[in-house]
């Protein structure tokens, strides 16, 4: 038999329909591989393998039966620590919420179980969601299954779904659930080899979901295949009453809509995001990206996106701003750590729980965001930020007035060793400079990987759509998928 852990998505979805093997054989194989690779490379905080059988044998029963099977059926997947899932312990990798058992199921993860998948365990990720790296997390750090070349350095899987990606490219699960704030599915994506896309704002319901910034936080798949997005992102997505900023459309059909023929179609080029200090590797991939969407029939046309170099400082204004708010309900009263000195009054509670339950970087963005958005700089900082978005977002629009999808890097750079950019915040931040843009104007975007640099480090390249055009985005990158023809993987260390 195949090994079914080398299988995606689509695959397994049709090969349990087909009977060529039963949903528990799936779950089976990938629960041994997350138990093998746990110790190495840190990706799940808890695993739950009898969750994974659980829903395989219901998929088997019901196919069994005769009974129709759901867009997942069969695919076991790994679930991002920041999605609440009820019975399942629910940390957004931070001490504070350590031990947090939700009474509840978020959107998502209970319209994917609906659709037949089964959940292999919650992946590490940074904490809060706030990290490019995956060094954040108070369960350690997440180690990414690829090596540079003649290196044994650990090197980062991407932040903050580090563990989703690092678990999809070292074959624990199919796909996996991520969120992306200012590039947290996209970069990730982009340093492991594989495919991922931040839908629309809206597009999939943030409820249930533990809150970084509420106007930028946004679910997505990651997968290893545009395909595999496709068809996740179908079960994800939908309206949900219980958001208020849930898109009130129906969900269209990704899978069925698939199209790599691009004829008719026009792709931008910003020319402001030939950015100093890129990688001369990662503008070379953007190069043949588009000689690849020109041999897909699109029609390359340049674009101006002027307000891009203000996109990072904005972002981080805006995203700190709305994290200072969204953190404060942890506070030690109600659930969660509670860490009370002796003959401690409630402010002391307070200071001692938040000490102790939050690591440095997200303290870092908590002060910050109380800074901007206190008197005196309130309109200084955070509405000028408000209003540096509102002309991104209308930069955009004018772009797609010339073309249907733009083409420009992820990251300005493939993966680094872990500790390389710890101590330096700036750094750091900047690994979301091509990012940020379309999370700032709320657009869909996806990371497709384009190939191998010198080191033999995967490197992605991004494709922005109109609000509301996943589909364009899905087919700009099957066109790119379809010509790179990149099959690379880890080399097994672990």
């Amino acid at each position: 038999m195949t090994d079914l852990t080398e299988l995606g998505v689509k695959a397994i979805r049709d090969g349990v329909a087909a009977g060529d093997f039963s949903a528990r054989e799936v779950a089976e194989a990938f629960n041994a591989n997350v138990e093998a690779a746990q110790q190495a490379l840190n990706a799940f905080i808890v695993a739950t393998p009898e969750k994974a059988i659980e829903a395989a044998s219901a998929v088997d029963a019901a196919r069994a039966k005769g009974e129709a099977l759901g867009k997942m059926a069969g695919v076991p997947i790994g679930m991002k620590d920041l999605f609440a899932t009820k019975g399942v312990q629910t940390t957004a990798a931070s001490h504070i919420l350590e031990g947090f058992v939700p009474e509840y199921e978020s959107t998502v993860s209970a319209n994917l179980w609906k659709a037949g998948a089964g959940m292999l365990g919650k992946l590490n990720l940074d904490q809060f969601a706030m990290g490019s790296s995956n060094e954040t997390s108070y369960f350690g750090n997440v180690i990414s299954p690829w090596r540079k070349a003649g290196s044994n350095a650990a090197l980062a899987p991407g932040g903050s779904s580090g563990g989703s990606s690092a678990a999809i490219a070292a074959r624990l699960c199919p796909a996996a659930t991520g969120t992306d704030t200012g590039g947290s599915i996209r970069q990730p994506a982009a340093f492991v080899g594989i495919s991922g896309i931040k839908p629309t704002y809206g597009r999939c319901s943030r409820w249930g979901v533990v809150a970084f910034a509420s106007s930028l936080d946004q679910a997505g798949p990651m997968a290893r295949d545009v395909t595999d997005c496709a068809i996740m992102l179908e079960a994800m997505a939908g309206f949900d009453p219980k958001d208020s900023t849930s898109l009130n459309l129906p969900v269209p059909q990704w899978e069925a809509g698939l199209n790599a023929d691009l004829r008719g179609k026009k792709v931008g080029i910003p020319r402001e995001y030939r950015m100093d200090g890129t990688d001369p590797e990662i503008l070379a991939s953007w190069d043949r990206g588009i000689e690849w969407l020109k041999d897909a029939g699109a029609e390359i046309v340049d674009v101006s996106l002027p307000h891009t170099k203000y996109a990072l400082p904005a972002y981080y204004i805006v995203a700190p701003a709305e994290a200072s708010s969204n953190l404060a309900r942890y506070d030690g009263v109600r659930y969660g750590l509670r860490d009370l000195p002796e003959g401690a009054g409630l402010q002391d509670m307070y200071a001692a729980t938040r000490a102790a339950g939050f690591g440095d970087e997200v303290k870092r963005r908590i002060m910050i965001g109380t800074y901007v958005l206190s008197a005196g700089f309130y309109d200084a900082y955070y509405n000028q930020a408000q209003r540096v978005r509102t002309l991104i977002a209308n930069d955009f629009k004018a772009a797609f007035e010339l073309c249907d999808v733009i083409l420009a890097p992820t990251t300005p750079t493939a993966s680094f060793p872990l500790g390389d950019k710890v101590d330096d915040p700036l750094a750091m931040y900047l690994n979301d400079v091509f990012a940020v843009p379309a999370s700032l104007a709320g657009l869909p975007a996806m990371s497709v990987p384009w190939g191998l640099n010198s080191d033999g480090l995967p490197l992605g390249l991004q494709i922005i759509g109109r609000a509301f055009d996943e589909q364009g985005v899905l087919n700009a990158g099957l066109a790119i998928e379809s010509r790179a023809m990149f099959n690379a993987k880890p080399e097994k260390w672990w």
